[in-house]
């Protein structure tokens, strides 16, 4: 159930939160089959961005252009998924990567080993995410879809009270190891630590909060038909954003190495790292004097 639900909610939720010029664009979407984890769906996506509706902290936008994307490859052989969020490169933004490996189990979030292999030598945080008690930002609350609030007419789950993973049937748990790199010096830590908080606040949070108010749109659904739904709503969803070249060329970022790497089998899309032909600058017409050699960005430790 949960399969279905999560694949009609990742193309929902995409499509809600798309507009012109922002919102997530789907490049590719097919299966794929890797001889260590079997059959599996891959996927690739941009996430368009701006600066300024996204709500970034003042910090960030000091060394982020106004319009960006994300490019995140994920291979998903469920019950078990890879994913990685590789961000832009260019002049003046250091590598920066997330790696989320992900894994399913029919349990209330009791497994505590899940990835000592793939985690044996990395320090971790665990942190429990409760989809009915957590808070998420004002911005995207909606009571509809508050599992406190919402009970299914068509299974009879809900309301989530407090204790429910205690009491509730059927349960399952969404195990996820999220690895974040950007190592510069002086944003290294600020920079990891807002990731890890968003995505926990926001995506991993909303994003199952609407799974399970949603349930009664995809709960009688077909594997087959939550595709063919997924399909149509991509293809509206890179309609109403609209493709636009991008400001800036952006690059690949390797997978961590060893077992948290990608399969090996896995398809690379290289990307251009020239910039784009309206970002350069003709030999005939000479640089203005005063125009900037390099950009210097504020030293954050020192405030």
């Amino acid at each position: 159930q949960y399969r279905i639900g999560q694949l009609y909610m990742i193309s929902k939720h995409s499509h809600e939160q798309s507009d012109r010029g922002e919102g997530v664009e789907v490049v590719q979407n097919e299966p794929y089959e890797d001889p260590n984890y079997g059959n599996g769906q891959l996927t690739e996506k941009r996430v368009y961005l701006n600066r300024q509706v996204c709500k970034l902290p003042s910090w960030a936008r000091a060394v982020v252009p106004k319009i960006f994307y994300v490019t995140e490859k994920a291979w998903n052989y469920y019950p078990y998924t890879i994913t990685g969020k590789l961000i832009l490169k260019c002049s003046f933004l250091p590598k920066f990567s997330i790696h989320i490996e992900t894994k399913y189990e029919d349990n209330k979030g009791s497994n505590d080993s899940i990835f000592d292999k793939e985690a044996k030598d990395l320090e971790r945080e665990v942190c429990f995410i409760d989809i009915a008690s957590d808070d998420i930002p004002e911005r995207y609350y909606k009571e509809s879809e508050d599992p406190k609030y919402f009970k299914s007419q068509k299974t009879g789950r809900g309301h989530l009270k407090e204790g429910w993973r205690d009491t509730h049937q059927p349960i399952m748990c969404s195990y996820k190891l999220v690895t974040v790199k950007f190592e510069v010096w002086g944003l290294q830590t600020r920079v990891e630590q807002f990731v890890h908080k968003a995505s926990e606040g926001y995506i991993l949070l909303l994003g199952h909060r609407q799974a399970f108010a949603w349930v009664d749109e995809w709960y009688d659904m077909t594997m087959d038909e939550v595709r063919e739904f997924e399909r149509a709503t991509q293809e509206a969803t890179n309609k109403k954003i609209g493709v636009f070249p991008p400001a800036i060329s952006i690059s690949n970022i390797a997978m961590p190495s060893s077992t948290r790497s990608a399969p090996s089998s896995a398809p690379s899309t290289p990307l251009s790292t020239d910039a784009p032909e309206f970002l350069t600058v003709p030999k005939e017409r000479p640089r203005k004097k005063s125009a900037p050699e390099t950009l210097t960005l504020p030293d954050l430790e020192k405030k």
